[in-house]
């Protein structure tokens, strides 16, 4: 038993680490990105490369000075971006890093906790979230931060619910919650003993997802909570100094945790094509899993990024029309042809 929950205390080490370390390093990418697609260099003066810029920007983050508005409620204001970076973090519990290490006669899962529910646990926590966005911008008195925060709320349940019915269409095809059981469906891509991956049977289902995603990351073209040319900053408009930052930090882990749920559903998890055919032991197909996994997500971060920088923002209007009006019907739709095809399949 204490070996087990050395084991498990370790792993939560290890992916709160790995998790904060994407999210420092995503911000230095997101400038390199900006500037390759803006024909500049980007930041290069903090260490070779400019590597050392998440470092330089997390320490300016710590020794700035910290203003509380004297007109806020002050304990709601210091719990709002808490909130949002704690539940961040919390989503990526039930990830499946990768599959099955054996080690000494002893089974080690590379996944925290698997959860028969885990999909329903990830909508959970992101649910949550919308709290800490929501107490920020309320306690900090100002008219910005309200309407950045309401913006905030009501983009994200909209988009929750065309979301949350693309993955009903995936679960009527898999049968099951767990994010482990829909990997493990997925195995072996193409070679023998393979399966195709979700995106195969649920394209529709992945595009409204990924749309949905975007949108429950604030990241343009769905950032209104927080467009600077409206409402200055949005539902940080006071924040400065790490309470920023958390907020800042939270947007970019759930960025990665999005990543990883989208490579999970859709994409085939840690399984790759000719994982049988290659004649490896389990250990080291587990090892390059793993890191095929981390590959998937780094690519789902590069897009998050690349659509950053090419297409600019929505109206507010836009973007209700487009969840109200194109992504529910069209979730809608897709469930019900799931659904006839899995009546005739299983027929």
């Amino acid at each position: 038993m204490i070996a087990f929950l050395s084991y498990k205390a370790l792993l939560v080490l290890i992916i709160f680490t790995i998790t904060l370390a994407v999210a420092a390093y995503s911000t230095y990418a997101e400038r390199k990105v900006a500037a390759f697609l803006q024909d500049r260099i980007g930041p290069n003066r903090a260490g070779p490369f400019g590597l050392l810029q998440p470092l330089a920007d997390g320490a300016k983050f710590f020794f700035k000075e910290e203003i509380i508005p004297d007109v806020s409620n002050k304990t709601l204001f210091i719990i709002g971006p808490s909130i949002a970076m704690l539940t961040a973090l919390m989503a990526g519990v039930v990830v499946p890093w990768g599959n099955t290490l054996w080690i000494g006669g002893k089974e080690y899962l590379l996944q925290i906790a698997d959860l028969n529910v885990g999909i329903l646990y990830v909508f959970g926590v992101v649910s949550i979230g919308v709290y800490g966005i929501m107490i920020g911008g309320w306690s900090s008195n100002n008219k910005f931060s309200l309407l950045g925060a309401i913006r905030a709320s009501a983009q994200m349940i909209s988009y929750e619910i065309a979301m949350g019915l693309a993955i009903i269409a995936l679960i009527l095809m898999t049968g099951t919650l767990s994010l482990r059981e829909i990997s493990l469906q997925q195995a072996g891509g193409i070679g023998s003993d393979w399966n195709f991956w979700n995106i195969v049977y649920q394209p529709v289902g992945f595009l409204i997802f990924i749309i949905c995603a975007f949108a429950e990351c604030n990241r343009t073209p769905f950032d209104l909570p927080e467009c600077e040319t409206e409402l200055v900053g949005g539902y940080h408009t006071e924040y400065s100094s790490m309470k920023l930052g958390l907020y800042l930090f939270s947007e970019y882990i759930n960025m990665f945790i999005s990543a990883a749920v989208m490579s999970t559903l859709y994409f085939g998890g840690f399984n790759f094509p000719f994982m049988n055919d290659i004649g490896l032991s389990s250990n080291w197909i587990t090892v390059i899993g793993t890191a095929v996994f981390f590959g998937k997500i780094v690519f789902f971060i590069f897009f998050f990024m690349w659509i950053r920088w090419t297409i600019p923002r929505f109206r507010y209007d836009q973007l209700m029309n487009l969840g109200w009006r194109i992504m529910i019907p069209l979730a809608i739709a897709n469930i019900a042809l799931s659904g006839l095809i899995s009546l005739f399949v299983h027929r």
